[in-house]
């Protein structure tokens, strides 16, 4: 009887010292913390698609876990779904950056924000929504506050929610330089060229315990991004392709005129020549009677200029930046 009680009380004992994790109706677990090596750096794309809404593509957004921090750059259509389908609480990102005010890129901001302080595993917000980016982030923060108020008042009432977790901590930058710093990592935000008349635009560079991660944003070809991208490990960057058919069509020549060609991009990432360069952010232009490139016409493009590393970025694959980047795609 006493080697029973001392047997239960063993095994009592031992799932005590499992650490708790959340888990919703559908029997997934929610991650309650970052568990990454010391000086890692894991890079997720949440989503690489352009404006267009495609099915296999959630709107531009981009993970990345350091330092015990989760910050997420841009925030396209479908963000908390994908979290979500990574085990990530909505209610754990500890900073949103824009790298500029597209709708493609913050039009998921208010799903982002208010899903992450529902009273549910996947919430669970419990201190205010930061957001950071240049200016005008923080007169379109206080704009969507006041447009979804409603939902905020109703669940602080309904769920006694705490007001501090509806609440929103937004704030704007002019300039290149640091933007964020805690815990060992250090964001950075330099310019990039969008197009004359898309300004501000920015793409911004992670650092921690010695590694980095550079992202494009959406930029034409830029020697400023080439040179705040020296010596990064890993570079996210943006592309966009047309067939030759359609490709000096006044819509599509347009389009292309505010993107890196292929070719362009392989020149940026001989010249930085990081351990792994990446495409995210795949414009592929059509018609109806002209269809899309395919991504091996992509690469194809891009070996003309460039023959390093290179993965077209999927939605869910990530990436862990140590002594050198792996790659990890997630089933969707």
């Amino acid at each position: 009887m006493m080697k029973r009680i001392a047997l239960i009380a063993g095994l009592i004992a031992a799932l005590a010292a499992i650490p708790a994790a959340a888990q919703t109706a559908d029997g997934k677990q929610a991650s309650p913390a970052v568990s990454q090596d010391a000086a890692t750096i894991k890079v997720t794309l949440l989503g690489t698609a352009s404006p267009a809404p495609r099915p296999d593509r959630s709107g531009i957004s981009t993970l990345v876990e350091a330092g015990g921090l989760r910050l997420v750059f841009d925030a396209g259509r479908g963000v908390p779904v994908r979290l979500w389908q990574l085990k990530i609480p909505v209610g754990s990102v500890d900073a949103l950056f824009l790298t500029h005010l597209h709708s493609d890129h913050v039009g998921g901001i208010p799903d982002l924000w208010m899903t992450s302080y529902i009273p549910a595993p996947y919430g669970r917000r419990s201190k205010p929504f930061k957001v950071i980016g240049p200016t005008g982030t923080k007169a379109m923060m206080t704009a969507i506050r006041q447009a979804f108020a409603e939902d905020g008042q109703i669940r602080i009432a309904d769920e006694k929610i705490s007001e501090e977790a509806t609440e929103v901590d937004a704030s704007d930058f002019a300039k290149e330089g640091v933007v964020f710093e805690k815990d060992g990592v250090t964001v950075s935000a330099f310019k990039v060229n969008h197009g004359e008349a898309i300004k501000p635009a920015y793409g911004y560079r992670v650092d921690y315990g010695g590694h980095s991660v550079v992202l494009s944003g959406d930029t034409k070809y830029d020697e400023n991004l080439i040179e705040h991208a020296a010596g990064a490990d890993l570079l996210i960057h943006e592309v966009a392709m047309a067939r030759p058919e359609i490709a000096g069509g006044p819509v599509q020549s347009r389009i292309l005129g505010h993107h890196t060609l292929p070719a362009e991009a392989g020149r940026v990432f001989a010249k930085v020549r990081p351990k792994m360069a990446v495409f995210s952010h795949i414009v592929l232009l059509s018609t109806k009677d002209v269809p899309e490139p395919s991504l091996d016409d992509l690469v194809a493009e891009t070996r003309t200029t460039y023959d390093g590393r290179l993965t077209v970025g999927e939605d869910l694959m990530s990436f862990t930046i140590g002594d050198g980047v792996t790659i990890e795609s997630v089933s969707q």
